[in-house]
């Protein structure tokens, strides 16, 4: 499987609660929600249709889980909402345990076997392992070379701090440009690939 990576981006790198205000405060992160003004059905949301119809699994840190979780399955009867309730889902995590995951076709994996497990789950055969959010977790993947595509929403707006998904471990990572095209409301949607002997 091809790790895949999926993100709503600022300018400045923030990937931190796009989606609403209450959706991730910590460090006191006010812009909850950002994402909307530039949100358009056609070129962002093809672009998310799009991974997903390719994915064969998602791949989600817990706390992207438990929001995904509490949204999604209320959402029943559209076909996006469909796809994410019915696709397997994996979720790393310390502190959930299994009698929690009430988020149909979930399985944990515990967060001290996260890179074994992963690497287990990429060297099988099949479609996309789609990770959408979950920073702490892509800063991870990254780090250890095991994010096979970014795709970066990238949206005009900078948010002057918050959580992102890239490593400050100093390290150089090469990526080539595979696809770009820009919406309506001035998002470009970027897919990049690692380029061979970083």
């Amino acid at each position: 499987m091809r790790i895949v990576v999926s993100e709503f981006i600022s300018l400045d790198g923030v990937v931190q609660a796009p989606g609403g205000p209450e959706e991730d405060t910590d460090g006191g992160f006010a812009h909850g929600g950002w994402s909307h003004p530039f949100f358009e059905p056609e070129t962002v949301g093809g672009a998310f249709a799009d991974a997903l119809a390719k994915a064969e699994a998602l791949l989600f840190g817990r706390r992207t889980w438990q929001t995904m979780a509490a949204a999604w399955p209320e959402r029943a009867g559209d076909p996006f909402a469909d796809r994410m309730n019915a696709i397997p889902k994996h979720v790393v995590s310390h502190t959930l345990r299994d009698d929690q995951l009430a988020w149909h076709n979930t399985t944990r994996i515990p967060g001290d076997q996260v890179l074994a497990r992963i690497r287990e789950l990429r060297a099988t055969e099949g479609g996309d392992l789609l990770v959408m959010g979950s920073p702490t977790l892509v800063r991870t993947l990254l780090r250890e070379d095991l994010v096979d595509e970014l795709r970066l929403m990238i949206m005009p707006v900078l948010l002057g701090g918050g959580k992102t998904i890239f490593p400050g471990d100093g390290a150089l990572r090469s990526l080539e440009l595979v696809s770009t095209v820009t919406s309506g409301t001035g998002v470009h949607v970027c897919t990049y690939r690692p380029t061979a002997g970083k």
